[in-house]
């Protein structure tokens, strides 16, 4: 070694000094990644006698030739000393110098194998998307890279899981540098209320056959835009407050839910005083929703309140909805039922006909409790009186009728003192009676009476037309027209007698003849004025006429022929002669 230069410095320096004089070859091998130790990767020279062996040779500085390959200097055979590694060393380069002088520079290169699968440099990655974000819009995803060349290099990408209704879709682009760079596209319209988190699993694959391939989490947040309304649990609600509930008494709590995150899901309530309530007798806390009691109430003036409540949330545009909440105010009892009863007579005074059958109408009761709005309050009603000629029913609480219960006589009571009691359900409960008097009235069911069915009575023969004979009386039960008499004679009337149609006054209307009837029979008629039928009762009078002597004797015959046997005996009577009997006999009166 000379000038005290270490020997490959030395050695160096020769081979670049026979370069220049000789030239140099250059002789490439290729081995592969995958030989196993000790493969043969081929022989330094090319054959020629000029390039054989034996060789001097060099390694280039850097090239582990000397630690991963053996290159024997006798033979000029390369060899693999250890595993190869394409992706830690490409090339391998030496430089042998045979005997002929020439350099042979070698490069050996490693020839790449699909033993690299693509790899993403982190195994999991954040994304997040809006909910209302437009479909196709992309966001760039860590790429995968693989240490193989060529087709062993990453060719594509898909999602293997956790893609919840195609959601997404990958797309990839190769720039320069070698790189297939990947992007994740919003394939279909995102609902964080229905899926606010996707974890996708990527998977990266090289050209190898089989392929390899290389996988990353993809853990996708949907952020959440304000696009759903608060949502009431109810449409309408229902509520009763009694009047005298103090302020500040919790009536009832209305409840909505925002499926939105953050503030635009927080819910904060009011009460649309434009639409509703605005004399501020009910509030509602903003945050929990409860309807309170915000001034006295009073049911006289105003029995149920109709709100208009009011859910929004707290988003920077933010969303509302409505909700309707009926309260209805409770009276307290501090009024007595009003009963108001309608008679149903013809001219609507309490009256009733003594014709009236059981089960007919009387009179219509309706009552109303004015601590109550409704038309027909909780009150129960009572009948009293009547001695039980009269009832209550009613077939829904709600109307009720007095009616006939018993048969009527107007002759044996001609009214009746009637109450009807209401008492309402209040507590302590409160009543109310009204009383009225009911007047039966007439019927014309009774007919005349006459004081004596038969009257007697006499008159001279000589009495003048006029003269007062007797008189008769009829009395009727009834009243009014029903009870009105009038007098008449019954058919045949009698030539000689008449009755005054008012008094009753029996006189005679024409001379009388007591030879012809001495004792005259005729019927005196009372007929009432009833309507629509007229009863009617009679009376016999009988009336004796007294006779005068007025006619003389006469024989029935005017002539008599009498014929006498002449064997008659003395005294034997030969002929009777009598008087006309009806002269006799008015003599014989004339003489009494």
């Amino acid at each position: 070694m000379a000038m005290g230069l270490p020997l490959w410095l030395w050695l160096l320096a020769a081979v670049a000094a026979a370069a220049a004089v000789a030239g140099e070859h250059e002789r490439h091998l290729d081995v592969s990644e995958s030989a196993p130790v000790g493969t043969r990767i081929g022989f330094i020279g090319d054959g020629s006698k000029d390039s054989g062996p034996p060789y001097l040779i060099v390694p280039v500085p850097g090239s582990a030739v000397d630690t991963d390959l053996v290159a024997d200097q006798n033979t000029g055979e390369i060899r693999t000393r250890v595993p190869l590694d394409r992706e830690t060393r490409a090339s391998y380069t030496l430089v042998a110098i045979p005997l002929s002088g020439d350099n042979v520079r070698v490069v050996v290169r490693v020839v790449d194998e699909n033993d690299n699968a693509p790899t993403f440099p982190s195994a999991s990655m954040h994304v997040e998307f809006p909910e209302n974000t437009p479909r196709d819009t992309k966001r760039a995803l860590n790429p995968a890279k693989d240490q193989d060349l060529g087709a062993y290099n990453t060719q594509r990408y898909a999602i293997a899981a956790g893609n919840a209704n195609n959601a997404f879709r990958l797309s990839s682009h190769r720039e320069k540098d070698g790189v297939l760079y990947l992007d994740l596209q919003i394939n279909g319209q995102l609902d964080r209320e229905a899926t606010a988190a996707y974890q996708l699993v990527v998977e990266a694959y090289d050209g190898g056959v089989p392929p390899l391939k290389g996988t990353m989490t993809v853990n996708v947040t949907v952020l959440d835009v304000n696009d759903n309304q608060p949502a009431f649990n109810q449409s309408r609600y229902y509520a009763t407050v009694p009047e005298n509930a103090t302020v500040s008494t919790s009536i009832l709590r209305v409840h909505a839910t925002d499926v939105d995150d953050g503030d635009n899901g927080v819910v904060e309530y009011s009460i649309n005083r434009r639409m509703s309530d605005r004399d501020g007798y009910f509030a509602v806390d903003r945050h929990t929703g409860v309807i309170t009691v915000n001034r006295p109430l009073d049911y006289e003036t105003r029995d149920v309140h109709e709100l208009v409540v009011v859910a929004k949330d707290r988003g920077d545009q933010p969303l509302e909805t409505t909700a309707f909440v009926t309260v209805r105010v409770v009276d307290v009892n501090d009024n007595q039922p009003d009963i108001n009863v309608i008679f149903l007579s013809d001219d609507a005074t309490p009256k009733i006909s003594e014709r009236a059958q059981p089960g007919e109408f009387v009179a219509r009761i309706s009552v109303h409790d004015p601590d109550s709005k409704e038309e027909y309050s909780d009150v129960n009603v009572t009948l009293h009186g009547g001695d039980g000629h009269f009832g209550l029913t009613t077939q829904d609480n709600i109307i009720y009728l007095v009616i006939v219960a018993l048969p009527l006589d107007r002759e044996s009571r001609p009214n009746y003192t009637l109450s009807v009691i209401a008492t309402d359900a209040g507590s302590p409960p409160l009543h109310a009676s009204k009383t009225f008097h009911l007047v039966v009235t007439d019927v014309n069911d009774n007919r005349p009476e006459f004081a004596a069915p038969e009257y007697w009575a006499s008159v001279s023969e000589t009495a003048e037309p006029g003269t007062s004979v007797t008189r008769v009386t009829a009395t009727d039960n009834d009243v009014g027209d029903n009870a009105v008499v009038t007098y008449r004679m019954r058919e045949p009337s009698p030539q000689w007698f008449h009755v005054d149609p008012q008094t009753g006054v029996v006189v005679t209307r024409d001379r009388l003849d007591c030879e012809r009837d001495p004792e005259p029979t005729f019927v005196v008629l009372a007929v009432d004025n009833g309507r629509p039928q007229q009863l009617t009762g009679s009376a016999t009078v009988h009336v004796t006429i007294h006779d005068l002597n007025d006619n003389e004797p006469i024989f029935d015959q005017s002539f008599y022929n009498v014929q006498v046997s002449e064997d008659r005996a003395v005294g034997s009577c030969v002929l009777k002669v009598r008087e006309n009997p009806t002269v006799f006999v008015r003599n014989l009166l004339s003489t009494l």
